[in-house]
């Protein structure tokens, strides 16, 4: 009888030996996350972003280069549309630049080390890294995290769903939720190589104030898809200048106003007025109460040449666009309309709250 015991015993602890054996604890698989995306000297990666808050659910490509220590380069293009905006970060700086505006804004900023941005994969290792109350989950062919986000809308969109391929250990999709875990954005990563490393000289933002002629190599993803196989631009390309002035006139002429409709407690909108000024209206809301600010708004112009214009505060990453924020201001660029939020009483995070939350339509 004795015997028989002991048998069983040393049976099912060797079930339980292999048992363990076979499943990787969470701190074994973030220690391989974290070494494999987060110590790479350099990466390139593509993936599709779709938005799904604010309206009709958007879709866009997204390129990103990464170069040890601190040069990135993401172009973002929405789908369908020649329309994109790239955040470049080299030794001089941190740049947004808007190709179909010409317009690029420099900035003083250490991004993207205060920001996360999802669809930069050592910034999701830190999301990872930093979760005190992470959970992993794993399936036959994938390892699944539930995180907190760290990004620019954390607020509004707290929850994020990472899923891990275990072959290669690299994230095949990050899902994006609202306080209700709701869907609200989605990345899905369809290519992503590790240890590709790009010279300084393609992280310069000088090849973008250069003329078509003489780009060549160092044209951004989106314009080399527009060269004709005779090397010249198609007659699609958002850079040349027919295409630029119909789009500003488009702009002008299809501007609605847009609202905020967040809700922020004790404050709401007590004036809304339009002012004319060279052929363009600008429109400016002003809300009143324990939070006031004050939201204004024209169609988008387009410089005649692409020169850096210091920008004060950091680039934001609002999902559908990048835009700038300091302590009291948020401004951005979106569907041919510039859009400016001023308040000494806002948070950060509230601002951003705001910038999201625009809307065509009516105040109820």
């Amino acid at each position: 009888m004795g015997n028989r015991i002991v048998k069983w015993l040393v049976l099912f602890c060797t079930i339980l030996l292999l048992s363990a054996c076979g499943t990787d604890s969470q701190e074994k698989v973030l220690k391989k996350v974290n070494g494999k995306w987060a110590d790479a000297n350099g990466y390139e990666l593509n993936a599709t972003m779709e938005i799904k808050s604010g309206g009709d659910p958007k879709k866009y490509d997204v390129t990103v280069w990464h170069t040890k220590p601190d040069f990135y380069r993401v172009e973002v293009v929405e789908s369908g549309k020649d329309v994109s905006q790239m955040i470049v970060r080299n030794a001089d700086g941190v740049f947004v630049v808007t190709p179909t505006l010409n317009k690029m804004y420099k900035f003083q900023s250490d991004w993207p080390k205060k920001n996360s941005q999802a669809y930069l994969i050592g910034a999701l290792a830190e999301d990872l890294a930093q979760d005190k109350n992470l959970v992993m989950k794993e399936e036959d062919k994938a390892y699944i995290f539930e995180a907190a986000t760290r990004n620019s809308y954390k607020n509004s969109m707290p929850h994020q769903v990472i899923t891990v391929d275990k072959k290669t250990m690299l994230p095949t999709s990050v899902v994006i939720m609202n306080d209700v875990k709701e869907e609200q954005i989605r990345i899905t990563f369809k290519n992503i190589k590790l240890g590709v490393q790009h010279a300084a000289k393609e992280y310069a933002v000088e090849q973008f104030t250069e003329s078509d002629e003489t780009k060549g190599e160092q044209a951004t993803p989106s314009e080399k898809e527009n060269k004709d196989k005779d090397g010249k631009e198609s007659t699609n390309n958002p850079n040349g200048n027919e295409e630029k002035q119909a789009v500003s006139a488009e702009a002008e002429n299809k501007f609605q106003t847009h609202y905020p409709v967040v809700n922020i407690e004790n404050t709401k909108m007590v004036d809304e007025k339009v002012i004319r000024e060279s052929g363009m209206d600008r429109v400016i809301l002003t809300f009143d109460g324990d939070k006031p600010f004050t939201v204004m708004q024209q169609p988008v112009t387009k410089e005649a040449a692409m020169l850096p214009v210091s920008s004060p505060g950091d680039p934001v990453d609002l999902g559908f666009t990048i835009g700038a924020i300091t302590d009291t201001s948020i401004s951005w660029e979106k569907d041919g309309v510039e859009f400016f939020v001023a308040s000494s009483k806002l948070t950060r995070e509230e601002m951003v709250q705001v910038a999201t939350s625009m809307t065509i339509g009516s105040m109820k």
